[in-house]
């Protein structure tokens, strides 16, 4: 596996994992949310699919991307964006772009689900029929709303997010290597 940046050298890094429509982003909202009350520093990292734009069409960051500059910072005193236009499509790596996050105690990744990371699958047996921990020894736990019959790993009903936070806490407490 590579080698995490020195900032990141004890986060807790998992993601979530499932087709779209499984609820990733739903369940990934409330374990922030809880996250947060309890005092962890969160950092997300999502991979899109498609073409997308995060800044404001009209505004001076835009008017600068747009002019051609290839990388364009917005600071203030609470936010710094970093927009960065890639001239070639190509799939960034996950452990590039791990590098340019600043110290915090869980990275939730969103995407990426072929990346060797611990990973929990949200599996809807009406978007798929196999369920990905078949094939895949990072799942570290399984999220459904039906019941997965003879699943060696921990199994919670996506509704259940206390239990989904209090395994996330055990299992960055313990249960990394």
């Amino acid at each position: 596996m590579t080698r995490l940046p020195p900032a990141l050298s004890d986060s807790f890094i998992f993601g979530f994992a499932g087709f779209s429509g499984s609820g990733k982003t739903t369940l990934a909202e409330k374990i922030i949310t809880k996250a947060a009350k309890a005092g962890v520093r969160v950092a997300t990292l999502k991979h899109a699919h498609h073409d997308f734009d995060a800044d404001i069409e009209g505004k001076d960051s835009w008017r600068h991307r747009k002019a051609g500059a290839e990388q364009v910072i917005v600071a203030s005193a609470n936010r710094i964006a970093h927009f960065t236009e890639k001239t070639k499509a190509e799939r960034p790596k996950l452990f590039d772009l791990l590098a340019r996050l600043e110290r915090c105690d869980w990275v939730m990744v969103e995407g990426f689900k072929e990346e060797p990371i611990a990973k929990i699958e949200l599996f809807d047996p009406a978007l798929s029929d196999t369920p990905r921990y078949l094939n895949d020894t990072n799942i570290i736990a399984i999220i459904s709303q039906t019941a997965l019959e003879d699943c060696p790993l921990p199994c919670f009903h996506r509704d259940d997010v206390e239990a989904i936070f209090a395994f996330l806490q055990s299992y960055a407490q313990d249960g990394r290597s």
